[in-house]
């Protein structure tokens, strides 16, 4: 693995060489040294920043299902009832991410693993997009009963508005998300 952790181990006294530091002769001074990752930018999985978008992602796709659960004509539209079902899957994915980060600051594990970053790009990758769709087929709906049909009062449209926006802010938070993944694996 090509990555540092910040576990604690034992000190290790450097190997030393015959060679001295004016590259003499004597074979054996060739050390080769393990490739070590700098820094991790504020935004990956096991930072702050990753657990601070964590966060909203679960908030914003948690007040949206919330606030278009408690209309009572949502499941008459189906690109309501998938708004429902993506910020669903995402609240849960992001509720579960934050708690990896939550674990991975607390005993200060780098999550930087091939397969770790991995699984959350695929996973980030698949809810983005199923939030974003969603977001977007529910706005054109609330566009179409608030605009064209122009019949709002028979309807929640404030909440189906709320809970649209809701969706898109935590795309918008999942995207970063997603991004820093891809990059952390596109860097290897």
């Amino acid at each position: 693995m090509n990555v540092s952790h910040a576990s604690v181990h034992p000190a290790e006294y450097p190997p030393t060489t015959d060679a001295g530091e004016g590259g003499g002769g004597g074979g054996g001074g060739n050390i080769e040294v393990p490739r070590v990752r700098m820094k991790d930018f504020q935004g990956m999985p096991g930072t702050q920043g990753g657990l601070a978008l964590r966060i909203c992602q679960f908030v914003f796709a948690a007040v949206g299902l919330c606030i278009m659960a408690t209309t009572s004509d949502f499941p008459s539209v189906t690109a309501f009832c998938y708004l429902v079902a993506a910020t669903g899957l995402q609240s849960l994915w992001s509720l579960s991410l934050a708690i990896i980060d939550i674990y991975a600051l607390l005993v200060m594990r780098s999550l930087q693993n091939y397969r770790v970053v991995t699984f959350f790009t695929i996973g980030d990758g698949i809810a983005s997009t199923l939030t974003f769709a969603a977001a977007c087929s529910s706005a054109g709906i609330t566009v179409l009963i608030d605009n064209d049909l122009d019949i709002c009062s028979q309807n929640h449209c404030v909440q189906f508005e709320t809970a649209t926006a809701m969706a898109f802010i935590s795309w918008f938070t999942t995207l970063p998300s997603f991004l820093f993944n891809l990059w952390s694996l596109a860097s290897r």
